[in-house]
């Protein structure tokens, strides 16, 4: 259980790997995940290591692997996951694996290359036929069609002198569709109005031989007279990429070129399908063993990039890894080399070596899949100093609590718990289906966060006795119905008419005899006061939470002071914080529950406030007519509290820097000499200053207050960061005790929010007696349901959730919790995949 309050003990360990092994070994660590490498070679240029030709030929193989995956997904074809994994290939399987990406590789290369050639020679004749088609239309409509001949045939200027009749020249072709009004005002302006234009759409799309793309096209046909215009007609085409056809002058031509065209198409498209087939047949076959292709190239360039992160020893026989490991998991890192050694062939065993070191470890804080989500949240604010104490535990109950006092409904807790209880209960089939929705897949990773928040939130739902902004009367109310001032103890016709509010007696007892057995009495929630006493619970409620939260985090700082062996800070940082916190707020919090407790229904209207009473006490005013004592020798005490919390001050501020000052000058000035072996002078002897070096740099502690043998000791440094870290918490005892108070707001807003949507929603269904108000109140419900849902569950959670985790990390972990360490990222084949498969 260590481990869940404290990060994991991390050593460093030698590896030194044989050649022939070294390959194998580190497959072994990428299955079991438990090792960082460390860089030896920093200095070294990538492209200048040992195996960066391997590296290469890897990059290469993912090359033609994400070209193939492409065209799987182009063609539709799903990849199949049968969630296999692969063991690591041996190095001289590369070979074989090369030869088939790139015999795959060229094998789609050439289908493409041949049916881009094929679709683009289909797409020229679908194209020729069209224009065949629509030009014989266009002839047909004309009067004289023998008027139009080619612009080779025309008549001599001669000829025409002499009455020979006029003959105009045309070309036909295709061009986009919205390439048209440009295309025709273009020929309009360069052509000077001296052509015409016939142009007509082509109904069915034509596809794009190069993108594979839809594309809308239209047959147009161009008449001019000359072959200057026929020169700028041709040059207008090439410009708006139109494509231009012969098409034969008389009826019978065009007809026959339509047979014939009609009949290469037949045969193309035959060739065009068993093309597709063939293709098809290739990528289904290759979509089967995609994901283990990938698996098992990622895994061969993760093993190659580590090697070359390990040093080569001048024999060329031994390569030499420094790793980080956890101390607990040393022998599954031996089974591990061992295993990989036996699966080598090499007879030569992998040795690991544990190494002594001053370097600071990387933070490891085991996790499954209940505490991740959480340590998720802590981590989030800061990666853990080294074997300081972990928040996560404690997370896992406060943040949650937390966030049902701001949220607490019952009605909508049940809501939010039977979500996650969804989320939980099919949680291996939501995770094999591998969601690409981001927002999704984060509300998933907190499925068990989400199930703890509305878990207590029926709880607190139940204290403040609020279901939709309604409350459940379970057991009798506390309250009695007899009036306060009404004769033989029962409401009159005429008063109850004549009356809008009645009050009722505090001190009679209703039919329970007592108070509400848990939670809030409903009566409350008809009463019109009841905003002032939620107020005033749920205020002192905030107060109460917030200083036992913040005294709990400071009580765990005393845990890191023990196991840093730091007692300097124990008994000038923790004892002084603990005692003006206790002093002031902790004093606070009994005077709440003494003055529930001492105070009845009878007496509550002499009840002195407790908010002046307590700034009373800080400006040691005890002489305010208008607020009484609550007990005898409330002013002695109070006083006394006071005193000892501005004592703390100074010993935070100036002792704790004055002893490491004197340590220092009784170490460095006043020190031992020895004249003849003679023990001279009243500074340490050699053994005590060993001692003290050691405590000195055992004092370099998370708030960088103490000074190690790098640093040398700076009194002025020293003495600025102690009285920043004091003026700091005794300023933040009192801000973020006010800050706690978010949850007495964010409760009312919640509760307030609930009641505006019943009323201004389900109130209007609920109104309605006629026989058609069911259908009313079932679109009222639906609309109701979907406020609830978008609003007081989507946003004001989120709104919580905010205000949950800003209490942690500002409030609560600052007082122990610094967070300036560096997460421990092994090298794992799982996290490698995870990050491939899972975009």
């Amino acid at each position: 259980m260590g481990e869940l309050f404290r990060s994991e003990e991390m050593t460093l360990a030698q590896l030194f790997l044989q050649s022939e092994a070294a390959y194998c070994c580190v497959s072994e660590l990428g299955e079991l995940g438990m090792v960082q490498f460390r860089d030896l070679n920093p200095d070294v240029n990538v492209f200048q290591r040992k195996f960066v030709n391997e590296v290469r030929r890897c990059e290469e193989m993912d090359r033609k692997l994400r070209f193939v995956e492409k065209e799987i997904k182009k063609a539709n074809i799903p990849t199949m996951d049968t969630g296999e994994n692969p063991e690591v290939p041996f190095p001289r399987d590369m070979i074989d694996l090369e030869a088939t990406f790139e015999k795959l590789e060229n094998e789609l290369k050439g289908i493409n290359t041949n049916q881009e050639a094929l679709k683009k020679n289909f797409l020229e004749l679908t194209e020729l036929k069209h224009i065949l088609r629509r030009t014989q239309q266009f002839f047909d409509e004309m009067e004289d069609p023998n008027l139009l001949e080619e612009s080779s045939s025309l008549l001599d200027p001669s000829e025409a002198g002499r009455g020979a009749p006029l003959r105009l020249g045309f070309v036909a072709g295709v061009i986009n569709r919205e390439r048209i009004p440009t295309f025709e005002r273009m020929l309009w302006r360069v052509c000077r109005g001296n052509v015409f234009l016939r142009q007509t759409e082509i109904e069915d799309p034509l596809e794009d031989p190069t993108t594979g793309d839809q594309v809308h096209k239209s047959v147009f046909i161009i008449f001019f007279q000359g072959d200057q215009l026929k020169n700028r007609v041709k040059k207008i085409c090439e410009g708006f990429r139109a494509s231009l056809y012969p098409c034969p002058e008389t009826p019978q031509e065009r007809k026959e070129m339509a047979s014939g065209v009609n009949t290469r198409i037949d045969d193309l498209q035959m060739v065009l399908n068993q093309t597709e087939d063939h293709r098809q047949r290739v990528l289904q076959a290759a979509a089967k063993t995609m994901r283990v292709w990938f698996i098992k190239v990622r895994k061969m360039k993760a093993i190659y990039h580590t090697l070359n992160l390990c040093n080569i020893d001048v024999t060329q026989k031994c390569l030499i890894a420094e790793v980080w490991c956890p101390v607990s998991d040393l022998d599954s890192i031996q089974f591990a080399l061992r295993r990989g050694t036996e699966r080598s062939g090499s007879t030569v065993p992998s040795i690991l070596n544990r190494m002594q070191t001053k370097q600071t470890p990387p933070t490891y804080n085991k996790t499954n899949k209940f505490t991740s989500g959480f340590q998720n949240i802590v981590d989030a604010y800061g990666i853990g100093t080294y074997r300081e104490i972990n928040p996560a535990p404690y997370t896992i109950i406060t943040f949650p609590f937390l966030f049902a006092v701001m949220f607490g409904d019952m009605g909508h807790g049940v809501l939010m718990t039977s979500a996650a209880l969804y989320l939980v209960l099919r949680e291996t089939r939501l995770l094999a289906q591998k969601s690409d929705n981001e927002m999704f897949n984060m509300i998933f990773a907190g499925r068990y966060i989400i199930l703890l928040m509305g878990m207590f939130s029926v709880y607190t739902g139940l204290i403040y006795n609020d279901c939709f902004s309604k409350s459940l009367n379970m057991f009798s109310s506390g309250w009695s119905v007899r009036p306060m001032f009404a004769p033989n103890g029962n409401w009159t016709d005429q008063t109850l008419e004549s009356n809008s509010v009645l009050q009722l007696n505090p001190s009679v007892s209703g039919v329970f005899g007592g108070p509400y057995p848990l939670g809030i009495d409903p009566i409350w929630n008809i009463a019109a006061n009841k905003l002032t006493f939620l107020n005033s619970f749920k205020m002192k409620m905030s107060v109460i939470l917030g200083v036992i939260h913040m005294l709990f985090g400071v009580t765990l700082s005393l845990f890191n002071h023990l196991y840093f062996k730091k007692p300097l800070n124990i008994f000038l940082n923790f004892i002084p914080e603990i005692v003006f916190m206790s002093s002031l707020f902790g004093y606070l919090i009994l005077l709440i529950f003494y003055k529930w407790i001492a105070y009845d229904a009878v007496t509550s209207k002499d009840a002195p406030s407790l908010l002046i009473a307590f700034i009373n006490m800080c400006l040691f005013n005890y002489n305010d007519p208008t607020n009484k004592p609550l007990y005898r020798g409330q002013a002695g005490i109070q006083s006394l509290l006071v005193v000892i919390a501005l004592a703390c001050v100074p010993v935070m501020l100036v002792v704790k820097t004055m002893i490491l000052r004197r340590q220092h000058l009784w170490k460095k000035h006043l020190g031992t000499q020895k004249f003849g072996g003679v023990r001279v002078g009243n500074g340490p002897t050699e053994d005590e200053a060993e001692i003290i070096d050691h405590d000195q740099l055992s004092q370099h502690s998370e708030e960088g207050d103490e000074h190690s043998e790098e640093e040398p000791f700076n009194f002025g440094d020293m003495a600025v960061h102690q009285a920043i870290h004091t003026i700091e918490y005794c300023l933040g005892c009192i801000s973020n005790t006010a800050s706690y108070l978010r949850l007495w707001a964010l409760s009312l807003a919640h509760a307030q929010l609930s009641e505006v949507l019943w009323g201004m929603v389900m109130r209007l269904g609920l109104s309605s007696r006629s026989g058609g108000g069911f259908f009313g109140l079932s679109i009222i419900f639906s609309a109701f349901a979907t406020l609830t849902v978008c609003i007081l569950l989507i946003m004001e959670g989120l709104s919580a959730f905010l205000h949950a985790l800003r209490l942690h990390w500002v409030e609560f972990q600052n007082k122990f919790y610094t967070g300036q360490g560096f997460k421990f990222v092994p090298f794992s084949f799982e996290s490698i995949l995870e990050g491939r498969f899972d975009e």
